[in-house]
């Protein structure tokens, strides 16, 4: 599985990027950036920083938010609106691999 800071090393990396020209474009200290790239963050990027991220680096911004450990703002009342049945799903998920599989599948399916 892949790690928020891995991943934007390399796609930092593959644009060509250094630290210092990356943090200047996104508005960051160039320190916090290499926290982040080693995981080594005290907290995770804001969400509008996640998305700067996603757009300079060519990554998909929902993805890198989950990634990160956020929940992008449009999904947050959806689960306020289900909170109840949110640990049952994920507990079921973490169970039974097969359920999550399927879950996922059937997701993708109806995209």
């Amino acid at each position: 599985m892949a790690k928020f800071g891995e991943l934007i090393r390399q796609a930092r990396k593959d644009k060509g990027y250094s630290q210092r020209d990356l943090a200047k474009l996104l508005g960051l200290d160039f320190t916090y950036l290499s926290k982040l790239e080693n995981d080594r963050a005290d907290y995770a990027p804001k969400e509008e920083a996640i998305r700067a991220l996603a757009h300079h680096l060519g990554l998909d911004e929902e993805e890198l938010i989950f990634l990160a450990g956020r929940i992008p703002k449009q999904e947050e009342e959806l689960l306020k609106e289900h909170y109840k049945d949110m640990p049952v799903l994920f507990r079921r998920m973490r169970e039974n691999p097969e359920f999550a599989r399927k879950v996922l599948r059937e997701a993708m399916n109806n995209e």
